[in-house]
């Protein structure tokens, strides 16, 4: 990318700003995860020197030699499809995780964060757009699944997380960030969990604005902001 990392930060912020304020919103409720997956160590480390303080990794392997270089700076989330065999990895590493989408993996995120006695905070993946090729739990599953995990106490669930299917006008995706914003606010009123969920991880590079102005908390961006760059 010919621009640099400050001047797609300035920009970004600026489209985020635009978003809120045709959203009705402020700009301060919108967090920037800056998706380092593509990028190297050293990439990583710039964007946390930039003032970003958080780094978003889908997986393990990848993100292995970026957080045991850089993993006491700034704070970590795990946004991709998590196996049950690395949870060992992620856990007392990766303060949010985004994608728990099943029962196995609930039980083994309180089992393992029992063991290192930590709490994580964690959103539910849902699929609202019923993709086949994406992961998440049926909106309908949601409050059987969250009484089926109530008692894993060492599991905070902050919110919802969904993916949009990518689209080249990003507001054809407006129904499936709606729809993750009214079903929290029908989560909440049937008082399912200790404290209301206020999160909802939604949008990417492609389609945050929208996001943005139908509610969303966070926001994981990567190319448009980190760029592209395959490691070495």
């Amino acid at each position: 990318m010919s621009s640099t990392l400050q001047e797609r930060i300035a920009e970004v912020s600026r489209r985020i700003e635009r978003a809120c304020a045709k959203g009705g919103r402020k700009a301060t409720e919108v967090r920037i995860i800056a998706v380092t997956k593509y990028v190297s160590p050293e990439m990583t480390a710039a964007v946390l020197a930039s003032g970003l303080t958080d780094i978003g990794e889908n997986r393990w392997q990848n993100a292995e030699r970026k957080w045991e270089a850089l993993g006491s700076q700034g704070v970590w989330h795990f946004i991709g499809h998590l196996q049950t065999n690395k949870v060992k990895d992620i856990i007392g590493k990766f303060q949010y995780i985004h994608s728990l989408d099943r029962l196995s993996l609930a039980r083994e995120l309180q089992r393992k964060a029992e063991v290192a006695g930590v709490d994580v905070n964690v959103f539910l993946q849902v699929n609202i757009s019923g993709e086949e090729s994406k992961f998440g739990l049926n909106p309908e599953a949601v409050p059987d699944f969250l009484r089926e995990i109530s008692g894993f106490n060492r599991l905070k669930i902050v919110g919802l997380m969904t993916m949009a299917p990518h689209e080249e006008d990003p507001e054809l995706t407006r129904p499936v960030f709606r729809g993750l914003r009214e079903l929290r606010d029908k989560l909440n009123g049937m008082g399912l969990t200790p404290e209301p969920l206020t999160e909802l991880s939604m949008g990417m590079s492609n389609d945050f604005e929208v996001a943005i102005e139908e509610g969303a908390t966070w926001v994981r961006l990567g190319t448009v902001l980190v760029g592209h760059e395959e490691e070495s």
